[in-house]
């Protein structure tokens, strides 16, 4: 083993400094809530008192995990900055969020998703859903957060502690959970500036790395020169279609992230749909008035223009310098580049890349737990288990859901039941949350602005969108042919074909779509449970306008750059 890979002192001295101040902050923010807000309401939103950069910070936490740092490093390894897209749509998403969806959520006064369907369609609809976000929560991403983290963590320290540090992460994001939304978000806070500025870092050391290597000396902006000069395909946004001659490797590039064709529908669906229609997500901001919750997402959309640099740029010095035989210490392919990378921070910072880690880590499991409790309780337990509980009641269900949900996690990982490893986390995650999003994003769209979207319609599109995606994704090629009007099947390299995951995401949302709106038509004209709409909801302020704008021009030179 490389003798740069084990741990310093400081380093360990680095870490518990960053273990101490967060505990710490968490139980402070504990202590000192009001004695009103012992009840469901403030435990599982934080109701009125998250302000606006508690509100984006935590929305970003929730979002980076380490299936971001480990799985968008490999893409950009292996695909480039194209990858990228995922993070700067998702700004674009994001403001998207703030002016339509979020007024439409706080005028109706919605607290989970499973409770906007409910409203909306009927109850029948909204336990389907309720019971399938619990499963997904806890089996997908619960599961694949903590494996992942425990991985990553463990390479850094040596390699011999897997179970203990996934011990050490679930008993860390229980504390923080147990105290409830609100601690969740402003512990969220120091576990964003810890992760970004741990990013930074190690993104800097990468790209001087690259330089010292390449003789232009320890210089970031000549290191990121050269990653341009030796790798010009890894700066491209677009990927070019495969022709006649394209080996098997541009082809895998393509079924990853298909060109032009990404930006018509996948992409969308899947951003439009993670940020907007999640619980896990949403949550953050059905707390605050509409000001607070719009600025802060805004807020978390600028800091996802940051993300790139962080969880890419990484991955692509690590393939420059792979390429060129400065990287010996890589293992487990592309999603082993950000822990190569890592080895090259020195003393006390690789501390802090783990605390960077730990705290993107951690923040997820908390969000996630917060939110698999927060379903469970108000959707579940409060409606069909115990109707009369109280609000001490609630919370302490919520409470035993947090423990329960974590100690799942935690037995289902232990020797990797589900075959997390063999897939590669990122891909394990985007694929059985694919599967779904197409019909829950119809689903909710349709809700929220086509007054005619009928409760039938609602479970049509769900079980559509999901049996459209197996078939699209599955099966398509071998039942129509390789060739047809819809799609293009490629060769995947491994025998078989493959359609291109976003352009099955974009085929089936647009059938679902279809399917629920001919349902619709055989209803009433106007659904009785349909949300009352006026135009005022979504007028915006001139500040809000200003950091959207900024935010466009932004992400347009940056499309402008590497097209």
């Amino acid at each position: 083993m490389n003798e740069n890979q084990h741990l310093a002192f400081a380093d360990y001295a680095v870490f518990i400094i960053y273990f101490i101040i967060v505990s710490v902050y968490g139980y402070t923010i504990y202590r000192k809530r009001e004695k009103n807000e012992h009840d469901a309401k403030a435990y599982f939103l934080a109701e009125g008192t998250l302000t606006w950069w508690a509100i984006g910070a935590s929305l970003i936490a929730s979002n980076i995990s380490a299936e971001q740092f480990i799985g968008m490093s490999g893409e950009g390894f292996f695909l480039g900055i194209a990858v990228a897209a995922y993070e700067w749509i998702a700004a674009i998403a994001l403001i998207i969020i703030a002016i339509w969806f979020i007024p439409v959520y706080l005028k109706n006064k919605i607290y989970t998703m499973p409770q906007f369907l409910k409203t909306r369609y009927n109850e029948s609809t909204a336990l389907i859903i309720a019971v399938f976000w619990l499963f997904l929560y806890v089996f997908v991403n619960l599961t694949s957060i903590l494996y992942l983290g425990a991985v990553a963590i463990n390479g850094l320290a040596g390699g011999e502690y897997f179970h203990a540090i996934m011990i050490g992460l679930a008993v860390f994001a229980l504390l923080i959970s147990l105290g409830g939304m609100k601690v969740v978000a402003y512990t969220d806070v120091i576990q964003v500036a810890v992760l970004i500025i741990g990013g930074l870092v190690t993104t800097y050391i990468a790209l001087t790395t690259v330089g010292e290597y390449f003789g232009v000396g320890k210089d970031a902006i000549a290191g990121f020169n050269i990653l341009m000069e030796k790798a010009p395909e890894h700066f491209k946004m677009i990927i070019p279609r495969p022709t006649a001659t394209s080996t098997q490797l541009e082809i895998n590039k393509y079924l990853t992230f298909p060109g032009l064709l990404s930006y018509l529908a996948g992409i969308w669906i899947i951003n439009l749909n993670y940020w907007g229609c999640n619980q896990y997500i949403t949550q953050r901001a059905l707390g605050a008035d509409l000001q607070t919750a719009r600025t802060g997402i805004l807020f978390a959309g600028f800091l996802k223009l940051l993300m790139p640099v962080i969880v890419m740029l990484p991955g692509i010095a690590a393939y420059v310098l792979y390429e060129n035989g400065h990287l010996p210490q890589l293992v487990g392919g592309k999603d082993g580049a950000y822990s190569a990378v890592l080895t090259f921070l020195p003393t006390g910072l690789k501390g802090l890349s783990i605390a960077a880690l730990t705290a993107a880590i951690v923040a997820s499991l908390a969000g996630k737990v917060n939110s698999i409790s927060t379903i469970y309780t108000l959707d579940v337990h409060k409606k069909y288990i115990q109707r009369e509980a109280g609000e001490k009641q609630q919370v302490n269900v919520g409470r035993f859901a947090v423990f329960a949900s974590m100690l799942l996690a935690v037995l289902f990982t232990w020797n990797d039941l589900l075959g997390i490893g063999g897939v590669g986390g990122f891909t394990y995650i985007q694929k059985y949350t694919g599967f779904i999003s197409p019909g829950v994003f119809a689903m909710f769209i349709l809700g929220m602005f086509w007054k005619r979207t009928t409760g039938t319609a609602a479970i049509v599109g769900v079980i559509a969108g999901f049996v459209l995606s197996v078939l699209f994704n599955e099966f398509a090629p071998a039942l129509f042919g390789n060739e047809t009007l819809l799609y293009t099947a490629w060769p995947n390299g491994k025998g078989g074909f493959e359609i291109p995951f976003h352009i099955c995401m974009g085929l089936s949302f647009f059938f679902t779509m279809l399917l629920m709106v001919a349902v619709s038509f055989a209803g009433p004209k106007v659904n009785p449970k349909a949300f009352e709409l006026d135009t005022e909801m979504f007028k915006v302020k001139p500040q809000t306008t200003v950091m959207i704008v900024i935010t466009l021009l932004v992400i347009a030179a940056l499309y402008v750059k590497f097209w």
